[in-house]
């Protein structure tokens, strides 16, 4: 699934694009990607929209529209947003196209459907659930040592456990978890409250610096993801230990482990993760 980086390199590509863009046209070829409201209304209600911004919360995309609502775009495991000229192919499984006043299409493809849009002011996105409780986001401000460390404290959960629930921290899966720990020294298994004031120090600066790194990679195009352009991210070649298991530390060269954390594979290195 794509996770905060690749999302945020999709945001920004669209920031680029399609701010100022008005949406002529929408064709919804899969209605039950919608969440909210009804599919009829969804198509109605976007239809003349100008796009005025693009923000990102945690996976989820949210274009902000002249009417002061939202579309919101989360793209699952396999969902695809592009811009394309509008008598390019239609991918096999593309679920919805909107016209842009430019001449090109915004297009929102899905292999394994589970991805979806829904519509609606961001209280009211808020408020039903479609856009769930978020936690803090970690190249904010707001993502102090002190509030890190707060959440830390407070749960006897795995790292990696605590770091996937996305009311903690949003934006975080899988892949940068992982490389997070393996930045840090630490290993995903540990339990929260028992790391040191040392480890979080790391924990915290090894979130903030893959994420950096990954974003400036333009992602890590690992199975399906791929950017606004359908180019691939780079930075799955720099990953320390994501998908590695039994392949040796790029630090060390013990022979990194498999393990599984809260329904997840989770590889480390037991030499230099301690």
């Amino acid at each position: 699934m794509p996770e905060l980086p690749e999302v945020e390199t999709v945001a920004a590509d669209l920031r680029r694009v399609i701010i100022g863009r008005r949406i002529e046209d929408v064709q919804l070829l899969r209605p039950d990607i919608v969440r909210l409201p009804a599919a009829d209304a969804f198509t109605t209600l976007l239809k003349g929209q100008r796009v005025t911004a693009v923000d990102r919360r945690g996976k989820y995309l949210l274009l902000g529209l002249d009417s002061g609502d939202d579309l919101m775009v989360h793209l699952g495991m396999t969902g695809h947003l592009l811009v394309t000229e509008a008598d390019a192919p239609a991918p096999k499984h593309l679920h919805l196209r909107a016209r842009l006043d430019d001449a090109r299409e915004l297009r929102f493809d899905d292999v394994r459907r589970f991805g979806r849009v829904a519509y609606g002011s961001r209280a009211l996105l808020e408020e039903s659930r479609v856009l769930p409780p978020l936690g803090l986001e970690p190249l904010s401000d707001e993502f102090s040592l002190a509030e890190f460390d707060r959440i830390l404290r407070r749960t006897t959960r795995t790292i990696k456990g605590a770091l996937l629930d996305q009311t903690h921290v949003a934006g975080l899966g899988n892949i940068y978890i992982d490389e997070a720990c393996f930045l840090a020294e630490v290993r995903p298994q540990h339990r929260c409250h028992r790391l040191t004031r040392k480890q979080r120090e790391a924990l915290h600066a090894g979130i903030q610096s893959v994420l950096r790194s990954a974003i400036r990679n333009r992602g890590s195009s690992i199975d399906d993801y791929r950017d606004l352009w359908n180019a691939r991210g780079s930075h799955q070649d720099r990953l320390n230990v994501y998908g590695r298991s039994g392949g040796p530390c790029f630090r060390c060269g013990a022979a990194l482990k498999r393990t599984t954390l809260s329904g997840r594979t989770t590889v480390y290195c037991p030499a230099c993760q301690r």
